[in-house]
């Protein structure tokens, strides 16, 4: 029986496995079985010479992000509204074959928008070029799922259910689980809050499924199966998402409003080029850019170009972004901005920038 089959077998087990007390170590099983399918499917051994999975396409500006979707949803013709780049776009499917970047200039950052093929139901599994597709997505920085919106509801189901059988996670955060594996003495299990959906016997049962029996295990958070199974995977990629919805001058004003109101979706016309400016907002805000500008001793702050970071980025970041031995001969740093008490505010290597700061660094 082949890796296909048995992930087939596992899924319609559990789908017809009831859900409760007594099936939960059962169902934990299964589904660490089905993990550790999928990531044989997705990974073969390296002596299958399976190799340049994905297209070459050179990482640049300071964000990269993926747009996904079924064929002729619109993929094609967003790139070319929102960049200077031209893709080949009709009305027939399958139009894009391979890769194609642009760049949306917004905000002073440049950020790389990647119009990618088409995927289908199966992609996942190799169907279509959906494996170099979800390669790609794998690495970028945020993941924009493009919908039709006259049957939207289907198609995001079907998508994310084909990044998440290939471990894209969309929209959520790594669990708080610490797991390392160790040489002996077992396994040492803790948790610092009450958990509801795993115990002791549970993580056990699927830490033998992936043949692990000494390790140390700390739940600092209430999670699932499903979530411990991806720590102990370690090879899944939280990223965020935005649902754009497409072609809204083909549905009813209701149906415009009733999509606008889900979570992390944008409703647009290509063709007519409605709301593509709060589409660029969204993604700036998903991305989590921050605008940082420079000051020198004596003279104004230059907002002619400012240093795109992400957020969460200190004074630290800015440095070595700066000049790499400019850490070295640090003193201080002089900050103005919404991440100060006052300003400027004198603060050290460790300071947290926020969005349009000033800084002036003070050397020794």
């Amino acid at each position: 029986m082949g890796i296909l089959e048995k992930i087939s077998d596992i899924e319609k087990e559990i789908a017809r496995t009831q859900k409760n007390k007594a099936t939960e170590y059962h169902l934990g099983l299964l589904k660490a079985k089905l993990a550790k399918y999928r990531s044989e499917l997705l990974e073969p051994p390296k002596s299958a010479g399976a190799k340049g999975e994905g297209f070459d396409v050179m990482k640049s500006g300071d964000a990269r992000v993926a747009l996904i979707g079924f064929p002729s949803v619109g993929k094609s013709t967003l790139l070319n509204v929102m960049t200077d780049t031209k893709s080949e776009s009709a009305s027939y499917e399958f139009t894009t074959l391979t890769c194609i970047p642009g760049i949306i200039p917004y905000n002073g950052a440049n950020i790389q928008l990647l119009d990618l093929p088409g995927i289908i139901e199966g992609a996942s599994q190799g169907k279509g070029r959906g494996k170099q597709v979800i390669a790609v997505a794998r690495t970028s920085d945020l993941v924009i799922i493009m919908l039709d919106a006259s049957k939207g509801e289907i198609q995001k189901t079907l998508l994310e259910k084909e990044l998440e059988t290939c471990g894209i996670r969309l929209n959520t955060k790594q669990p708080n689980i610490y797991f390392k594996i160790k040489k002996a003495g077992g396994i040492a299990f803790n948790a610092t809050v009450t958990l509801t959906h795993m115990s002791e016997k549970m993580v056990q049962l699927i830490l033998h499924e992936y043949k692990i029996f000494n390790a140390e295990v700390l739940f600092r958070e209430d999670a699932t199966a499903d979530e411990f199974i991806d720590v102990i995977q370690a090879n899944r990629v939280y990223l965020p998402c935005i649902y754009v919805y497409n072609k809204i001058d083909c549905v009813s004003l209701e149906e415009v409003d009733r999509l606008a109101r889900v979570n992390h979706s944008v409703v647009i016309s290509c063709n007519y080029k409605l709301n593509l400016d709060y589409l660029c907002e969204q993604i700036w805000e998903h991305l989590a850019l921050r605008r940082i500008y420079t000051k020198r001793r004596g003279e104004p702050p230059d907002f002619s170009e400012a240093i795109i970071m992400r957020r969460g980025a200190s004074v630290e970041h800015v440095c070595h972004r700066i000049h790499r031995t400019l850490v070295d001969q640090f003193k201080y740093a002089l900050v103005w901005g919404s991440s100060t008490k006052y300003s400027p505010q004198r603060v050290g290597l460790s300071h947290i920038l926020d969005d349009e700061d000033v800084i002036q660094v003070m050397k020794k």
